[in-house]
């Protein structure tokens, strides 16, 4: 499915890498066609369970590196309005709900986004990801002309309850710009990024699809699913 042409993309994720695994393929084709794209950050992560391998970060330094992790990734995708929000990880879930929708409306209000991207409220796994997701779909909800929702899912019971994806973007043109985004959360991802270079090399077909296609719900407005988060 070819990305379409939007006025302004808004990516709203809580965690510096949020947005480097799922969707820095989609960011990154927009940024190329000259597309507006604002990436709020909630937090810096500091909270990450992973200090590197081997380690090279402290508790006490984790929030700097991953800060700087964060602006080298939005350097890959070529990203340059990032907003880093300054709420505390694994705390966003304990923000006061209201004042959460509130920020989401002020970035909402400024950027007149036609796109935004964020998590799928209750298939988004980690608090902070849920926290996230509702501030946004509340936001969206109050409004009169809302823009188009793209949200990720990956919760275990996500293909049997939500189906399919209704969104596959192949984003093999910036496969390499992906890779780097990734690259540069070292911190978080050295694990997982030399388990997948080894699949890759042995011409792994699953890997290189889940690296190369990014995957999106239409979120399906729903007023009972809502009273439930």
């Amino acid at each position: 499915m070819t990305i379409p042409e939007e006025r302004h993309v808004l990516v709203v994720f809580p965690h510096p890498d949020d947005e480097a695994f799922g969707v820095s393929g989609t960011i990154t084709t927009h940024i190329q066609r000259g597309t507006p794209v604002t990436y709020a950050c909630l937090t810096l992560g500091e909270m990450g369970r992973n200090l590197g391998n081997p380690p090279f970060a402290t508790r006490e330094s984790l929030p700097m590196i991953r800060k700087k992790e964060l602006l080298a990734s939005a350097e890959a995708m070529g990203l340059t309005d990032l907003r880093m929000m300054g709420l505390r990880d694994k705390t966003v879930e304990f923000e006061d709900d209201e004042k959460m929708v509130r920020m989401m409306e002020d970035l909402i209000n400024e950027l007149n986004p036609s796109l935004i991207i964020t998590f799928y409220p209750k298939f988004s796994v980690h608090p902070d990801h849920e926290a996230t997701a509702r501030a946004v779909v509340r936001a969206v909800r109050r409004m009169k002309d809302r823009p188009k929702l793209h949200c990720v899912a990956f919760a275990n019971e996500t293909l049997d309850v939500l189906g399919k994806p209704d969104i596959v973007y192949d984003v093999t043109a910036v496969r390499s710009q992906k890779m780097n985004a990734m690259k540069a959360h070292i911190s978080q991802t050295a694990w997982m990024l030399e388990e997948m270079e080894l699949k890759l090399s042995q011409g792994d077909v699953e890997t290189e699809n889940w690296l190369t296609k990014e995957r999106f719900y239409n979120y399906r407005w729903n007023e009972d699913f809502e009273e439930s988060f």
